[in-house]
């Protein structure tokens, strides 16, 4: 069986609500094309209201899109819905698990709604590998919040999907069993297996992703491999520490200059119009002793935040 190129297909993807008695229609995606490579570890990242929650219910057959094309594994999801559900695992925002089950009773009937023979079921793998293997018999009322995001990645991959949906799936979580889930979805990227993150948390995203879309507005602001999203700004910053603390920045001509705690100060250039030693030229020249001076490139936040929250009718700050 020949393997597809790509795990997830959207093109020209619509989705309007229509007005109700008290609120006016809305389009919450407008022409979405994407494309997640089979075995990627892919970022889809956006602000509140950005279209990534309805885009994950379209793929999991929760809402109905309005136009355009969605392919799950290179099943259209009009055409081949069960075939396409199938080969999809999604593990939602909110937790929602029956209370009166045990773990292993959750995972057994969700295998079942899979049709999952019992031969072929890996409950007591799941419930070992996401470290539950001892509130097997517990019921899910007495497990912690930590514990119950974790049944729900194990729910979610019941039928070995080729693609995994994270959606926010350590909101509310300690650091410890963010590593944990963390070093699983890693492990099961290293399978074959395709995740697709959303996260508010930046720096993970950063991290884990390979290649990364940035959805504003229902539209795709920006989709690329991490390292080249990151060069679109062509910013960097020097953080000077002067000999004498500072209680407010100083003014440079032609600088943008912030405040750091301890009386420091960051100086952002654009690498294309001046350098370090220009940065270090003004400083010095406004009377300032210098006591150490550091650099530092821009991370995923500022991308993410000059992609999504500048003004809509300003030029791009990351093209030319």
């Amino acid at each position: 069986m020949t393997l597809p190129d790509y795990a997830l297909e959207v093109s020209g993807l619509v989705k309007t609500y229509p007005a109700g008695k008290t609120t006016p229609e809305k389009t919450a995606l407008k022409g979405v094309d994407l494309q997640v490579r089979r075995g990627s570890m892919f970022g889809l990242l956006g602000p509140n209201g950005a279209g990534k929650s309805t885009l994950i219910n379209i793929l999991a057959g929760l809402t109905r899109k309005t136009a355009g094309a969605a392919r799950i594994w290179d099943r259209d999801i009009d055409q081949r819905p069960r075939d396409a559900r199938a080969a999809l695992g999604v593990v939602p925002q909110e937790l929602a698990a029956d209370v009166f089950f045990t773990p292993k009773e959750a995972l057994e009937v969700q295998a079942g709604l899979y049709g999952v023979p019992k031969a072929e079921r890996r409950t007591a793998e799941l419930l070992e590998a996401l470290g539950l293997a001892d509130k097997a018999n517990a019921y899910v009322r007495q497990l912690s919040g930590g514990m119950k995001r974790r049944l729900m990645v194990a729910k979610a991959l019941v039928h070995a999907p080729p693609v995994l949906i994270l959606d926010e799936p350590t909101a509310g979580v300690d650091v410890e069993l963010r590593r944990q889930l963390w070093a699983y979805v890693r492990r099961l990227n290293a399978q074959g297996v395709t995740v697709v993150l959303t996260t508010h948390y930046l720096e993970e995203a950063q991290e884990l992703c390979d290649t990364i879309a940035i959805i504003n507005r229902g539209q795709v602001a920006a989709c690329e491999p991490t390292g080249q999203l990151l060069r679109r700004l062509d910013t960097r910053s020097v953080v000077v520490t002067p000999e004498e603390p500072l209680e407010t920045a100083p003014a440079l001509a032609g600088f943008d200059v912030k405040p750091r705690p301890g009386g420091a100060f960051a100086v952002t250039y654009r690498t294309g119009q001046s350098s370090v030693e220009q940065v270090l030229a003004a400083i010095r020249s406004a009377g300032l002793r210098i006591k150490d001076v550091a650099t530092e490139d821009p991370d995923l936040e500022d991308v993410f935040l000059a992609l999504t929250y500048g003004d809509p009718d300003a030029p791009d700050p990351t093209k030319d």
